[in-house]
């Protein structure tokens, strides 16, 4: 008699199986989960901080931090506007936004003209940045402007000018659905943005991740140029992917998980 009651009850074996279940789930999506990351979003030229909105908005639900600021004189900035504004305005941008709020192991990824602000962040910044990220973005040789890095490729196909309105938002090869959105919010880009050589040690290659992402529709030589460069280099990954050159709203959701996948395991 007192043997069987020492028997465990139905009841017991059961709970204890869903608990011993419960543990293993919980172990299986704690491995599985991402650490935050803090993220630093600088857009391209005659963007702002809204393009990122769809990036952000997945990023920020999984505990990440994002920071997409807008670069002076564009966008809901456009009143800061000046012949003032050069490379050294928009690099002083992002170097303040990382100084000021404290950001460390920052995923720094800059989107098209971006490219050359991140590369002059990381000149500056290099100890507080994790990864580099480079989407479909220029990146520049020591004492080149982006005028140089297009002229010494060929040129590619002009965008129309000013970079602002519908022409640009087509030249862009943004979805349909969105081209006339994305035309409505592009702004002109201070010329001496695009005309100031940039000073470059090769600091950014000391980054601890590097990732370029090339796209094909719309594609300009000069990105195609560092896609080809870095292919075959093992400290840098390379992603290919058929959209328009505003991925951060074409694609995504496709962005948000090569985002995630730079910031690293």
């Amino acid at each position: 008699m007192t043997e069987l009651m020492n028997q465990p009850t139905r009841r017991q074996m059961l709970l204890t199986v869903a608990a011993s279940l419960a543990g293993v789930a919980l172990t299986t999506n704690s491995s599985q989960r991402r650490p935050p990351a803090t993220f630093v979003l600088v857009h391209g030229a005659g963007h702002g901080g809204w393009c990122w909105q769809r990036v952000a908005d997945r990023l920020a639900p999984k505990g990440h931090r994002v920071f997409a600021p807008t670069l002076t004189g564009l966008c809901e900035r456009s009143h800061l506007a000046s012949d003032k504004v050069d490379l050294t305005t928009h690099i002083n941008d992002i170097v303040n936004e990382i100084k000021w709020k404290d950001l460390d192991q920052v995923v720094l990824v800059g989107h098209s003209y971006g490219g050359m602000v991140i590369t002059g962040v990381a000149e500056q910044m290099g100890s507080r940045i994790a990864s580099i990220v480079y989407l479909d973005a220029f990146l520049p040789s020591d004492g080149q402007s982006l005028m140089d890095v297009v002229m010494q490729l060929g040129g590619g196909t002009p965008p129309p000018t000013p970079f602002s309105g519908a022409a640009f938002a087509a030249f862009l090869e943004v979805n349909e659905e969105d081209r006339a959105w994305v035309a409505g919010k592009v702004t002109e880009q201070p010329p001496g943005t695009v005309l100031e050589k940039l000073r470059v040690s090769g600091a950014f290659l000391k980054v601890p991740r590097k990732t370029f992402v090339r796209v094909t529709k719309g594609e300009q030589p000069f990105f195609k140029a560092v896609a080809d460069r870095y292919a075959t280099d093992p400290a840098w990954q390379v992603h290919t992917i058929d959209c328009g050159h505003d991925m951060m709203i074409d694609r995504p959701d496709e962005l948000t998980s090569i985002l995630e996948g730079a910031a690293g395991p």
